[in-house]
């Protein structure tokens, strides 16, 4: 709005009176501090919505393999042998993927879709780890006749792999998942067998004196998002025994260790006193914890096993963003300031997680209030944010919620509004559509209307 003499005229702003803190943190958490974040690896905020639409997702490969050089040398500096597996359920876009193929990384999959993407997109079947409850009579085949690595999750997939090893006649590559305590509660043994009650050593002995099955590593999970590195250490020294264990009683030596992944991003839990970018544990946090252990364990002939790493979530997390659009604000019954945008939890299913950062993509005033950040569903429970220390933003602002790399991409889902495109940014800031916006006939093409259904008068 600009008066007769062309001087534009400022927005009213209430006045309000705030206290002033320091820098450190009081009986309500950290001081809020808040800059916009206009650009993401060169390209303009609006100019991506500009484009590609509202809302967007964004993936960096700049921070992926930034983030995975990392990881990598976190372990590599520390352990001399070392193999990450991607984790497909994390974030299983063909393009995501195979950058860390690109970087080395084998697959991690547990599922015949997600195995079959892994082959699709080339990773050859002896890279390729078969985790997983759900492994069927064809995808076991499958996985054997490809040579992968198979993770046993129960004795019925156990019997199930000796059958069809008889039937093949080829001895499948096989390791155990084992399950622990390992003072992180509740414990997770849903998968796999337990070690505190000999559950493990049953499995690994019926194996052993079968004779159909070839036992080449021992495997966990413990958890995830685990903001504990001493529990990892636990699991080392146990798998650790467990394979000090078949050396001793069967002369039989275990190519690899695989520790699964759960290792927390920079994402702040829901609850959480402090940013978990300043008190979540880093790579080295974790490769400490864990090689420190297999090092000092009693191998025979120092015969270290291959160190595999199963980690998703701290390595996409930071990778991602999702870009979005205010619709309207508004107050509740009590006053609080509500603002509505279009990006809902049908797109962020972490927002049920974590309280993730939001930063306005343009400049904003000082004045900041808290605020309950809602999306578009017609449902209560699409909250983004219960309360949010933010400036005022106006209809058609724009505003990017940070890491939301992991998870969102394979766990959102289509409710009310149809997904949007996701763009990756490649090294040279080169924006490129992974996967395209969807359609209502990417919907109706899936459905079929019965013959008797397809006429009605109103």
């Amino acid at each position: 709005m600009s008066t007769s003499d062309g001087i534009e005229k400022k927005r009213y702003e209430r006045p309000v009176i705030r206290k002033l803190e320091g820098g450190v943190p009081g009986k309500f958490g950290a001081r809020a501090a808040m800059t916009p974040l206009t650009h993401i690896d060169g390209l303009s905020v609006s100019g991506l919505i500009e484009q590609f639409g509202s809302p967007l997702f964004v993936i960096s490969e700049r921070s992926i393999r930034s983030t995975f050089r990392k990881a990598q040398a976190a372990f590599t500096t520390r352990y001399p042998r070392v193999q990450f597996a991607w984790s497909y359920k994390t974030n299983y876009l063909d393009a995501v993927c195979k950058i860390y193929h690109q970087e080395g990384s084998w697959a991690e999959v547990v599922s015949g879709f997600e195995y079959e993407k892994a082959l699709r997109n080339g990773v050859p079947g002896k890279k390729i780890i078969f985790n997983g409850p759900d492994k069927t009579m064809d995808d076991l085949s499958l996985a054997i006749r490809n040579d992968s690595l198979i993770h046993i999750d129960h004795l019925d997939e156990l019997y199930m792999l000796g059958g069809l090893a008889e039937n093949l006649g080829i001895r499948p590559k096989v390791a155990i998942r084992v399950n622990m305590d390992t003072g992180v509660y509740p414990m997770w043994d849903r998968f796999g067998f337990n070690y505190e009650n000999g559950q493990a050593w049953d499995a690994l002995n019926k194996i052993m004196r079968s004779g159909k099955l070839e036992l080449v590593g021992l495997h966990t999970h413990i958890g995830t998002f685990m903001l504990s590195p001493s529990a990892y250490a636990m699991a080392a020294y146990k798998l650790a025994d467990l394979a000090i264990g078949l050396q001793q009683r069967y002369n039989h030596t275990v190519k690899y260790i695989d520790m699964g992944g759960g290792f927390a991003s920079r994402n702040t839990l829901k609850g959480s006193y402090l940013p978990g970018q300043d008190v979540n544990p880093g790579f080295d946090d974790f490769a400490e914890a864990i090689t420190s252990t297999l090092l000092n364990a009693s191998f025979v002939n120092n015969e270290l096993p291959l160190l595999i790493l199963e980690t998703g979530r701290a390595l996409v997390d930071e990778a991602g963003y999702l870009l979005g659009t205010v619709i309207a604000n508004k107050r509740t019954s009590q006053g609080k300031r509500t603002t509505i945008i279009d990006i809902g939890v049908n797109l962020l299913f972490t927002a049920f997680w974590y309280d993730h950062k939001i930063s306005p993509a343009q400049s904003f005033t000082e004045y900041t209030e808290e605020t309950t950040l809602y999306g578009p569903l017609c449902m209560n429970i699409d909250v983004i944010r219960d309360s949010a220390n933010l400036p005022l933003l106006n209809k058609g602002d724009h505003l990017v919620i940070h890491h939301t790399g992991a998870y969102n991409l394979t766990q959102w889902m289509q409710f009310i509004t149809l997904r949007p495109k996701v763009v990756l940014i490649d090294q040279e800031g080169k924006p490129h559509v992974i996967r395209d916006n969807e359609h209502m006939e990417t919907l109706t093409g899936l459905e079929h209307t019965p013959a008797h259904l397809t006429s009605f008068e109103l």
